[in-house]
């Protein structure tokens, strides 16, 4: 199938799901899930990689509605890793906002806040306003759920303002019922239900059936609490109407029960035992249907006290035994699912500092590009680059140096060397290749493409030479014997610059590296090992490429002393000498311009 027909089937499900129909949506999904091609290509992939996250939330969802916590974050965290993968950031904060549900639904209100807190940074970063909107208000029912009503009307009024901006009619209307319902739980019911006459209007305004029904049971319910039973019946059975035109399983269970507890109220005139029954009756046989515990609990507790009413005691005794069952049942579960969950995030967790860990190394062996390029799938890479600069540099008389120490000292000071030519490196953008022995070797202008790579090549080996001049090692005591310190030379490098063009890439399946090849790393490594200690060897066409970016960034004509004067550097003509492999070469010293940074 297409990737436009697996959408449209998936959106089939979700209307499934919309309706109640879980086993229908499940079916769907998975039909898609089974469809899904494993392809080679990196767009393709990507396409069926947005399918199996679209695939997994419909299935959390799904698990979500039949009260299957556990289940359900298994989806969303499949869904998480998929969508974290082709660095989604939008799906990212969905699939993050989707956890934070579960641990809401299981009153872990902490975890549920966090898991919000992450999606809004996201949606804040991009700029998402809607995502920010949703998140808000999800915010500020945590806060209600907590009863800390001051807090959560603060979260749905910045969520409201924020829709209201947007023109997301949706939106508003979720707020204004969020807003609404703290109201009912403070017992305030005019203004609750003013607030839901507002969401219930915007509802009809944009046509959104479901929400309609919602918010006629939202507005029963005030009802009932007040008494008013025949309001109540009136707003009830709107709803159910809806509902079973919808097909809405879950929502004609709902409002079947409701409609069954207001026929139990003794205080109605309308007291229907027998309509009473009826209604209770099939709603728990739709409630058993579709697995919803929770209101099972709640309707056998009812249709036991009106069976007590009517001294039906063996029939009140049985809902009552299903309402205690049910609710133990409940109960259970829910510390089983609470350990499961809590144990299956620790996991994650766990794994996901483990990948976080690798990459992170992955990142220090390779360039972080190139990595991700590796990760999708991409081997061998090799760019074609027309104009880098490469420097080596290596440590004078190393050779000597090494014989007269020991191996962990020397480890220890080439480590120390090495850390700070690193740093080096950093603060001037190149990037380093590999040492080999005493060895270094880095370059500018790749794997990303920089203009003016000459330049910061040159002020990265002025960095290194000034680094080194003031380098002080401090060996542990641990390590033994120092007297050999007070015999060895001042440590000093030798550094080497060339421009000109260079293949790079990674080959090969193992320990992988990031490398060069090219005329111009044989030049640039002649110019070290024929440099002099403590200067920077560079060829002319270095210099040349490095007037060239500066009469750019001044203005200027090519007018080399001037130049480069202004940024500190200036530079000694070492004339032709002869560099093995390349013949008679004219060179020259870089350094710094009256002592200037």
């Amino acid at each position: 199938m297409t990737h436009a027909e697996l959408q449209e089937l998936l959106d089939k499900a979700g209307k499934e799901l919309s309706k109640g129909n879980y086993d229908q949506a499940e079916a769907l999904a998975n039909e898609v899930l089974s469809k899904v091609l494993v392809d080679n290509g990196d767009a393709e992939k990507r396409q069926g990689n947005e399918i199996r996250a679209r695939v997994s939330r419909l299935l959390g969802a799904v698990s979500w509605r039949r009260s299957d916590y556990l289940k359900a974050l298994e989806h969303y965290n499949t869904a998480l890793h998929l969508v974290e993968e082709t660095a989604d950031k939008t799906g990212t904060a969905s699939a993050l906002g989707n956890i934070g549900n579960i641990h809401w639904n299981l009153s872990d209100y902490s975890r549920a806040l966090e898991y919000y807190d992450k999606a809004l940074s996201i949606n804040q970063e991009l700029g998402d306003k809607a995502g920010i909107a949703g998140w808000l208000g999800n915010i500020g029912i945590v806060h209600k759920e907590l009863s800390d009503y001051p807090k959560a009307l603060e979260y749905f009024a910045k969520a409201l303002t924020m829709d209201e901006e947007l023109g997301n009619k949706a939106g508003v209307a979720r707020n204004l019922g969020n807003i609404g319902n703290v109201y009912g739980d403070l017992s305030d019911y005019p203004k609750a239900l003013e607030y839901f006459g507002k969401t219930l209007t915007i509802y009809e305004e944009i046509g959104n059936k479901t929400g309609v029904a919602t918010w006629f049971g939202n507005i029963g319910i005030v009802y009932k609490k007040l008494s008013d039973y025949p309001k109540a019946l009136e707003y009830f059975g709107k709803a159910l109407t809806i509902d079973e035109e919808l097909g809405n399983k879950a929502g004609v269970a709902l409002h079947l029960g409701y409609i069954g507890a207001v026929y139990s109220k003794v205080e109605f005139e309308g007291f229907d035992s027998a309509k009473a029954e009826e209604y209770l009756l099939r709603a728990l046989a739709a409630l058993t249907e579709i697995g919803a515990k929770s209101l099972l609990v709640e309707f056998h507790k009812t249709l036991s006290e009106l069976y007590e009413q009517e001294k039906r005691w063996e029939e009140a005794f049985v809902q009552h035994k299903k309402h205690i069952a049910i609710k133990d049942e409940i109960n259970i579960e829910e510390v089983k699912k609470q350990e499961s969950i809590r144990e299956q995030q620790k996991q994650i967790e766990i794994e996901r500092t483990r990948a976080t860990a690798e990459k992170n190394i992955l990142n220090n062996i390779l360039p972080g590009e190139i990595t991700q390029r590796l990760i999708k799938g991409e081997n061998p890479i090799a760019d074609h680059f027309d104009s880098v600069s490469i420097l080596f540099m290596d440590i004078v008389d190393f050779t000597k140096l090494s014989a007269v120490i020991t191996a962990q000292h020397l480890v220890y000071l080439l480590n120390i060397i090495f850390t700070r030519i690193d740093t080096v490196m950093r603060e001037c953008g190149l990037e380093k290749i590999k040492t080999i022995g005493d060895a270094y070797m880095a370059v500018a202008g790749a794997p990303t493409m920089q203009q003016d790579h000459a330049h910061r090549a040159s002020k990265a080996a002025l960095k290194l030479i000034d680094v080194m001049k003031d380098l002080v090692v401090q060996f542990p005591e641990e390590y033994g014997d120092r007297s050999w310190i007070g015999t060895i030379p001042e440590i000093e490098v030798r550094i080497g610059l060339h421009c000109g063009p260079a293949a790079a890439g990674v080959v090969g399946e193992n320990k992988f590296l990031y490398d060069l090849w090219g005329d111009a790393v044989n030049t640039a490594s002649r110019m070290e090992s024929h440099g002099e200690a403590g200067k920077i060897h560079v060829s002319e066409e270095f210099v040349r490429q490095l007037t060239q970016t500066l009469s750019k960034g001044e203005g200027l004509e090519n007018e080399t002393p001037s130049l480069l004067g202004k940024v500190g550097m200036g530079l000694t003509e070492r004339g032709e000498i002869e560099i093995k492999g390349k013949g008679k070469m004219k060179t020259y010293f870089l350094e710094r311009a009256d002592g200037n940074g």
